[in-house]
């Protein structure tokens, strides 16, 4: 593989580390097939592991034989640019994790169908924008036997580089796509739909009829408006979790947590 060094912030091919925004790196080569940024070694080998081609690497010139040693020769022929710590924090505009960034190929999307076709447990995550939160709730659905993940087109995008190094690349284990259109659809999928939403009817979430439900969809909304009427007034369950000291809610990637682990398949295995 080509070791780059730069010289300069300017150097081609580097753009895809510095200059491009989020939605630009999307649509680099189509609206489905664009380019993300997974950002530390633990990371970039999560997404290796589960598949992701790797396009470029940049790194710091001491990793080259430390930590993106084995990310190296596992990539192939592909240019490894580096160069001191300062130049590489002045190109990306922020000091790198562990020194080293991978560019990769977005996987082709999958449809709703597919995603959820063998789901016993899936999570809807509504209009969250805070990357933090989606890189949270990623880590909790891979941990807590959630089989897919499906988001409306008003939430952040799980390929965030944020949002996939909160995840410590748990976004790479766990199937999850866009979802268009009324969430009433999931229905016909064969799945219940449990809203987390505080209002006068919520059951408890350690209500026993929930765990009978062999297919169940778990609804996350934002933190600031929580879920919209239509979502909730569609729902098959609204849920809430008990609280105790007045408090009235949680943060969204807490809530998930206990969500998932409240209400996992009866299949589950630890």
């Amino acid at each position: 593989m080509p070791i780059i060094e730069i010289s300069s912030l300017s150097h081609p091919g580097v753009e895809i580390f510095s200059t491009l925004t989020e939605a630009q790196l999307r649509n680099r080569i189509d609206s489905d097939r664009g380019i993300f940024i997974a950002e530390s070694p633990k990371v970039i080998q999560v997404a290796l592991d589960a598949g992701y081609e790797p396009l470029a690497i940049l790194c710091e010139q001491k990793h080259i034989i430390g930590d993106a040693a084995v990310i190296i020769e596992r990539c192939g022929d592909i240019p490894v640019y580096t160069g001191k710590r300062d130049i590489l924090a002045l190109l990306t505009g922020y000091t790198l994790t562990r020194g080293v960034l991978c560019a990769m190929r977005r996987p082709e999307l999958r449809s709703v169908e597919e995603v959820c076709r063998e789901a016993k447990r899936i999570v809807v995550i509504d209009g969250v924008v805070d990357t933090t939160n989606i890189g949270a709730i990623f880590r909790s659905a891979a941990a807590l036997g959630i089989d897919a993940v499906l988001l409306t087109r008003n939430s952040c995008d799980p390929l965030n580089r944020r949002a996939v190094r909160v995840s410590m690349g748990s976004i790479f284990l766990v199937s999850w796509t866009w979802i268009d259109g009324s969430l009433s659809r999931l229905g016909d999928l064969g799945f219940r739909t449990a809203a987390m939403a505080l209002t006068d009817d919520s059951i408890s979430i350690d209500d026993p009829v929930l765990k009978t439900e062999p297919k169940l969809a778990i609804i996350m909304g934002t933190e600031g408006d929580g879920l919209p009427y239509e979502t909730i007034s569609e729902a098959d369950y609204v849920v809430r979790i008990p609280m105790s000291h007045s408090v009235d809610s949680l943060n969204v990637a807490a809530a998930a947590s206990v969500a998932f682990w409240e209400l996992r398949a009866p299949t589950f295995k630890e």
